[in-house]
């Protein structure tokens, strides 16, 4: 995940940051959460809507809005020599419209952490993140928010936790990536086919 910061797509026509309502909000329960049936199985998900708010209710938006249906879950970014270890990444299909971006929520203010399991959102810059995705099969705390390193060093915003379908996750990283680079960065990672995010919906 070294540069999940690139994203396939730009972003469309939003300008300005859009804040969780707190109507939106309140939709929410504490513990929300979202299960993501794909082509290669089902990985049920928990936000962390207290600690999280904006990125939660953003999420969510897009979850109630049907716009993941038919999605893809395309990159897989393995750690070298350690087998299991990476994250996975994915987003709705590219003809849908985005909402605006988000302001970011760091790790630092939320306390939550890149650890097993963890949901988080792909950005380029602090601000700029609307749907994409990323699921971490392992710890990778380079991808928390550390305030003293050089350069864009505020993370990235993770929001949840998965609770079910880890296998799941680790299945998808272990499949080709043979698919074309976007970018340099994206060498070996983009997967070969993408797998089908088939439907995303709030789950008891």
């Amino acid at each position: 995940m070294s540069d999940v910061t690139v994203k396939r797509r730009s972003l469309l026509g939003a300008a300005g940051l859009w804040a969780a309502s707190p109507l939106y909000a309140q939709a929410a329960s504490p513990k929300s959460r979202v299960a993501i049936q794909t082509a290669q199985g089902l990985i049920i998900v928990e936000l962390e809507v207290d600690r999280a708010p904006i990125t939660s209710a953003n999420f969510l938006r897009y979850v109630d809005a049907h716009k993941y249906d038919g999605g893809a879950i395309y990159r897989a970014s393995r750690k070298r020599g350690v087998p299991g270890a990476g994250s996975i990444q994915g987003g709705p299909a590219p003809r849908f419209r985005h909402f605006a971006p988000i302001a970011h929520e760091s790790t630092r203010t939320t306390g939550l952490k890149h650890k097993t399991g963890t949901i988080s959102m792909a950005r380029n810059a602090p601000g700029t993140a609307t749907s994409d995705f990323f699921i971490c099969a392992s710890p990778a705390p380079f991808l928390d928010a550390h305030p003293g390193a050089p350069g864009d060093n505020q993370g990235f915003a993770a929001f949840g936790t998965v609770v079910q379908g880890l296998d799941v996750v680790r299945r998808i990283l272990a499949l080709p990536t043979t698919g074309t680079a976007l970018t340099p960065g994206m060498r070996g990672e983009m997967l070969n086919p993408p797998v089908q995010i088939v439907s995303m919906k709030r789950s008891s």
